[in-house]
């Protein structure tokens, strides 16, 4: 007996809410408490371990009404916390996060742990339900014998939902709209029952009233939250990202008068570079380009012709209302683009690049020992930058260092591009402290003291310092290694995971700690697919830029190969040894190829990179787990081994601040290699025990 038509739109209608949910969830809870703009993949194993955690509820109690009523705790939870300054202050950790848009009357939290928690918590009662449903359907499938179509049907689904939240985003739709979307497509489960249905479409609207309420923001790029306000005594305006501070626009023209302080303590400040120069750049580049201030500062020196990079349409749109209407000019270049894209593509050459104050900057440089990826402020985003310079060109870099040794990495990146020390400029412009200028344009600033001390620099100083690469993108970190704050945090999302297996299956609680009842093929399999995963969605902000970008790009990917992996399944059965022989070498390619493959090309040529690179070991992978699972007695307790697994295999991406992104790979090729020798023992023991 074939499954109803109906069953297989629940199935899809499921599976769509679970994708298009974990993506809402990714980028809206970053909007709203600061933290989690931080720490993007808690987001991302919440939804895991809750998925994972509903599936294991097959079959029991139907929590279906525990999806709308967790998901307004979530944004109760979200509300009371976006109104809290949480704040870290330690001997080994320093996190001073800017809350730009809190009254200083604002609640003070010394404690990022108990946000990160609770939405770690919160996010993953949300999944549950959706889980459960999934995993039934499913299930219905599998007893008509019919269980690849189920897994199709269910791959499908996440494909769409994935899809769809990528033209919702690059539509600009604000989030009442994402929310209601959820809603709606609920009411498929939920709807049935006239007393159950009430209650239902009673909290929908309180969800969508809610999303609507908390929404502060005037509008919602591709990249960001954006808000516009009016700065300092209505002179200019200021644009702000999930409430820090972003950019100022000012009046950047040098005989404009009546500009207050402000404006013309940091207008002084962007002049400072031109002021060093022995001449007026006929071509002028510039990376972060934003409302306008660094285009306006170039066209009030009589620079010729400017190419402007903002990879944000929106602040770029904003930039029309500039004081000195920079964009206006026919001068000015705008270009739509990330600077790393940019720079891969362009065959121009520049008397100056300029890196404004990046995006990064005003989000990140006032923390500390925080691990976060930038892939602008790399050796090889500067290597490819100083490529473009004219013979006589030169580099300006503004940035507001917000501890000695950010710019002492600044420092050694230029310096191992150019050979030499950077001229270095250091006063505090409201905007940036700091000004580094290097390249041929700014040599008359450089006396034969700092020849010398380059040299010593280079061979005494520049060996100790963590240079930030494609590979270890971390100007933030001070050093390679993981801090007790994290691996605290690691150890309580590890404990929590446990703990929700232990308490959503009888079965795994019973056999766990038992001697020999652990399986360890499924454990390995669980934590090499989320570590790819996640270490995708770090990697592959190289090519796309954003957050919700990347991780649509790699879940797309992903769930595109397992569909794949199911389709083929379906035709013909590959024996577990030709799948892992697959497995090995897609891993070995994969560690072989540069970070930024695939950068530069068209976006349809970059999505085909994007998912070869992150899909092809995921598709090998998909072939040998099922084989795997497809051999388990035990279903239960080998797909509770298989989530603990992904969750431990999620929070190993973070040794990426110690070894770097391409080591993550040979990790989890180590784990995969472990997982197939325990099969071909376990071969052996049975072909052994037959003779």
């Amino acid at each position: 007996m074939r499954p109803s038509r109906a069953i297989a739109i629940e199935l899809v209608v499921a599976s769509f809410l679970v994708l298009f949910q974990e993506l809402t969830l990714i980028r809206w809870v970053a909007t709203q408490v600061r933290v989690i703009s931080y720490f993007p993949n808690v987001i991302l194993l919440s939804a895991f371990l809750g998925i994972g955690l509903g599936c294991l509820r097959s079959g029991r109690r139907s929590l279906a009404w525990l999806w709308p009523t967790s998901l307004l705790v979530l944004m109760g939870a979200t509300f009371l916390m976006r109104g809290v300054v949480f704040t870290q202050l330690n001997p080994t950790e320093h996190l001073w996060l800017l809350y730009y848009d809190l009254p200083h009357t604002a609640r003070i939290i010394h404690s990022i742990e108990l946000p990160i928690l609770l939405v770690f918590i919160l996010s993953a009662a949300t999944f549950v339900p959706l889980g459960q449903i999934v995993a039934e359907r499913i299930q219905l499938f599998r007893e008509r014998n019919s269980s690849l179509s189920g897994y199709t049907y269910d791959l499908v689904g996440s494909l769409v939902g994935v899809v769809a939240f990528g033209l919702v985003c690059m539509s600009q739709i604000r989030p009442v709209y994402w929310f209601a979307e959820l809603v709606i497509l609920g009411g498929v489960f939920l709807l049935r029952k006239r007393p159950s249905g009430v209650a239902y479409v009673l909290m929908s609207l309180a969800i969508v009233v809610m999303a609507a309420t908390m929404d502060r923001d005037d509008a919602y790029s591709p990249y960001y939250s954006l808000r516009k306000q009016p700065a300092h005594e209505g002179q200019g305006f200021q644009v702000l990202t999930n409430g820090s501070l972003h950019q100022i626009a000012l009046n950047m023209a040098r005989g404009a008068s009546g500009v207050t302080e402000f404006n013309a303590i940091a207008r002084e400040g962007y002049h400072v570079p031109y002021n060093m120069l022995g001449s007026v750049p006929r071509t002028a580049l510039v990376f972060g380009a934003g409302t306008g201030n660094d285009v306006a500062a170039l066209l009030d020196r009589g620079v010729g012709q400017i190419d402007a990079v903002e990879i944000d349409p929106v602040i770029m749109k904003w930039g029309a209302e500039h004081p000195n209407v920079p964009y206006a000019s026919p001068r000015v270049n705008a270009i739509n683009t990330d600077a790393r894209s940019y720079l891969s593509n362009c065959r121009k050459h520049y008397d100056l690049i300029v890196f404004g104050t990046l995006d990064s900057q005003t989000r990140l440089s006032a923390l500390s020992s925080v691990r976060l990826d930038n892939f602008v402020y790399t050796i090889e985003t500067v290597r490819a930058a100083k490529k473009l310079l004219a013979a006589d060109g030169g580099i300006v870099m503004y940035f507001m260092v917000g501890s000695g040794y950010i710019g002492l990495k600044i420092q050694a990146i230029l310096t191992e591009a150019f050979g030499i020390l950077p001229v270095v400029y250091q006063k505090h412009h409201m905007l940036f402290n700091t000004a580094f200028m290097a390249g041929p344009a700014f040599a008359g600033q450089q006396s034969p003291a700092t020849v010398a001390a380059s040299r010593q620099f280079i061979d005494q100083a520049l060996p100790n310092i963590n240079v930030p690469s494609d590979d270890w993108p971390f100007l933030y970190l001070q050093e390679r290694r993981i801090g007790g704050f994290y691996l605290g945090l690691m150890a309580a999302i590890a404990g929590l995971s446990l703990l929700g297996v232990l308490l959503f299956s009888p079965e795994f609680r019973q056999s766990f700690g038992r001697r020999g009842s652990a399986d360890w093929q499924m454990f390995l399999f669980g934590l090499s697919f989320l570590l790819l995963e996640t270490r995708s969605v770090t990697a592959m902000n190289l090519l796309w830029g954003a957050t919700w970008i990347t991780s649509s790009v790699v879940f797309g990917s992903v769930l595109l190969m397992v569909l794949c992996a199911t389709v083929f399944s379906r035709v013909k059965q590959v024996p577990f040894a030709y799948g892992a022989m697959g497995l090995i070498l897609s891993l070995g390619v994969a560690y072989l190829l540069p970070s930024d493959v695939g950068l530069g090309l068209p976006v349809a040529h970059r999505l085909c990179v994007s998912a070869l690179v992150v899909g092809v070991p995921i598709l090998f992978a998909s072939l040998c787990f099922a084989s795997l699972f497809a051999n388990r007695k035990q279903a239960d307790q080998a797909f509770g081994w298989n989530l603990l697994g992904a969750v431990c295999g999620g929070l190993l991406e973070f040794l990426s601040m110690s070894v770097g992104l391409r080591s993550l790979l040979l990790l989890a090729l180590a784990a995969y290699l472990t997982a197939v020798l325990l099969w071909m023992q376990e071969k052996r023991t049975a072909s052994t025990a037959a003779s």
